[in-house]
């Protein structure tokens, strides 16, 4: 079935079930209230993504011939699902949440010969046979979108809009490498986000949660695995993904601004990079375009350096990366924390 037909019918699959998932938020009490590090005004929704995985898996049923690598990322999502869902309704611990999403990750990457990465090829150097660590990078590799999305889902609109430049990205890149069965997952993925986000852009109608990010970071973490390193080369796999340069950096900041508190780096907080554009004076959606543009101007380098235009393509990424920082030390609690440490 054509790339057009995937694309689709996960549109409509997505479209129609939205409101069935924002009916169901109402019912099962996973609501996200107004307040603390939140900038919504009004009672929300937050099971959206129930939507975005129906859209995608009914469009993979109804266009792929599957295999083992196919069911173990169905079997893996569906578990992430889960625990996102039970996050969004009942709180999970942050520990609790990890465990599975190491459980979720292991079991595709090990499900199927096809999920596992035996070896890479870089820039300028010889192949790397990777042997077992192949296995453990490819589930932390997982585990690491899985958590790098979470993080982008802080205004409306911004962790659909961002995975949905990373899926038309990732299309892109497995056709040119001849991946077809990557290429329609990708096409799908895109279709449910999109689908997604006329409910989603603000003024948002229902946030996807837990249930929505998870899967979102996890679907691109596997297919980037299972369809576009079967050429055995890293830059089908790291350079689409340069796209979510924006929300991995806030993630690394995350991180170290929290333990430079003595915090734990699951605990939340008002210091990403989206409540410092709000507090700059942006509106959510003057804040979210202009991040969408840092992510298009990320995913433009990627392009860049995938048809070898190296200079032009470090030059872009310096100059958008060099912002992201900007933004992020403005008047930020990081070096607060940090000349707090060396006063001691």
């Amino acid at each position: 079935m054509s790339f057009v037909w995937t694309f689709i019918i996960a549109l409509l699959v997505a479209t129609i079930a939205t409101p069935i998932s924002m009916i169901l938020g109402h019912r099962w009490g996973a609501i996200a209230i107004p307040g603390g590090r939140h900038v919504h005004k009004r009672p929300i929704p937050r099971i959206g993504g129930l939507a975005i995985y129906f859209g995608f898996w009914v469009a993979v049923i109804f266009t792929q011939k599957w295999n083992s690598s196919i069911l173990g990322l169905f079997i893996g999502s569906t578990i992430i699902v889960l625990v996102g869902l039970w996050d969004d309704i009942k709180d999970m611990r942050p520990l609790t949440k990890l465990f599975w999403q190491i459980f979720a990750a292991s079991l595709f990457v090990v499900f199927g010969a096809d999920s596992s990465i035996d070896k890479i090829s870089l820039p300028f150097f010889e192949t790397v046979n990777l042997g077992w660590f192949g296995i453990v990078f490819a589930v932390f590799w997982i585990i690491g979108l899985v958590n790098t999305v979470n993080i982008s889902d802080g205004l409306d609109g911004l962790a659909a809009g961002i995975c949905f430049m990373a899926a038309i990205l990732l299309f892109w890149s497995a056709l040119r490498i001849n991946q077809f069965p990557a290429a329609h997952l990708t096409i799908a993925l895109a279709g449910a986000c999109l689908a997604f986000l006329f409910f989603n852009f603000h003024p948002a109608k229902v946030f996807m949660g837990d249930t929505g990010s998870m899967f979102l970071g996890y679907i691109i973490g596997g297919i980037s695995i299972m369809g576009l390193l079967k050429t055995a080369t890293i830059l089908g796999l790291v350079f689409p993904l340069i796209v979510l340069g924006m929300p991995l950096t806030d993630l690394t900041f995350a991180i170290i601004r929290r333990k430079l508190r003595g915090h734990s780096i699951a605990s939340a907080d008002r210091g990403h990079l989206h409540h410092r554009l709000l507090d700059a004076g942006l509106s959510q959606r003057q804040a979210v375009l202009l991040l969408y543009a840092m992510s298009a101007c990320f995913g433009f380098a990627a392009v860049l350096g995938a048809i070898g235009s190296w200079i032009w393509a470090a030059v872009l990424l310096i100059a958008d990366f060099a912002l992201l920082v900007t933004i992020m030390m403005r008047r930020t609690s990081l070096l607060t924390a940090m000349s707090r440490k060396h006063s001691k």
